[in-house]
């Protein structure tokens, strides 16, 4: 028993100890990421929380090496640096934004891995389960409660005083709000090309209403954008 507790209270048994929990933990988050096609996935959260643990064993390391500094000094850059990380996973597609909830998840990552790097084993551990959960169940949950969605047409079309007041019909028969038009091109006589926003009910068959403006005359070309 005795041999037990001099084996946990040596510093490099602990730090080995963290680092692998810092890895399992964080990985784990990393590893839902990677599921659903994420751009940082269980390499990049994995990694994060190691690093994370090694600042904080880090600091402690240099503590005991040298009198006078503040083992807190050195964790503490690095939330402010993990910001970086977090900005590259962040991304705009067209109307959308995505990765905000990777770089959120990536910032508790490093959160996870400063905690475990500092021995408090069970904040890492339910914060790992918490974030788990609400990463891999909460689109469940609130999807069912947004009855509505938003989706972007890119348009290619000829006359478009006489075609654009013909998509509005189709889209108002299928109770859809416009809430955008991008339209730069000044000469009505010329094909135009046309970003078209709107936001429509889940109930709605968006293929139909896709097919019955792709058959208006002067609809030369659709796509999703």
């Amino acid at each position: 028993m005795s041999f037990i507790n001099v084996l946990f209270d040596n510093f490099w048994f602990d730090a080995i100890i963290k680092i692998i929990l810092s890895f399992i933990l964080t990985g784990i988050i990393g590893a839902e990421r990677q599921s659903v096609n994420k751009p940082a996935g269980f390499k990049t959260h994995s990694l994060i929380g190691i690093s994370s643990a090694l600042t904080v064993l880090c600091g402690q390391y240099l503590a005991t090496q040298i009198s006078g500094i503040d083992a807190s000094r050195i964790p503490a850059q690095l939330l402010s640096g993990i910001g970086f990380i977090g900005a590259g996973t962040i991304l705009r597609d067209g109307f959308n934004v995505k990765g905000l909830t990777t770089a959120a998840s990536l910032l508790t990552d490093a959160c996870i891995g400063l905690c475990v790097g500092a021995g408090f084993y069970v904040a890492g551990i339910i914060a790992t389960i918490i974030v788990y959960i609400i990463l891999s169940y909460s689109h469940a949950i609130f999807g069912s409660l947004d009855h509505f969605t938003n989706m972007e047409l890119n348009l290619v079309m000829d006359n478009f005083s006489e075609t654009f007041p013909k998509i509005q019909e189709i889209l108002d028969k299928f109770d859809i709000s416009i809430k955008k038009v991008k339209n730069n091109q000044k000469d009505e006589e010329k094909n135009r090309d046309v970003q078209l926003i709107f936001r429509y009910n889940k109930n709605v068959n968006i293929n139909s209403v896709i097919t019955e403006i792709s058959k208006l005359e002067d609809v030369i070309d659709l796509e999703e954008g």
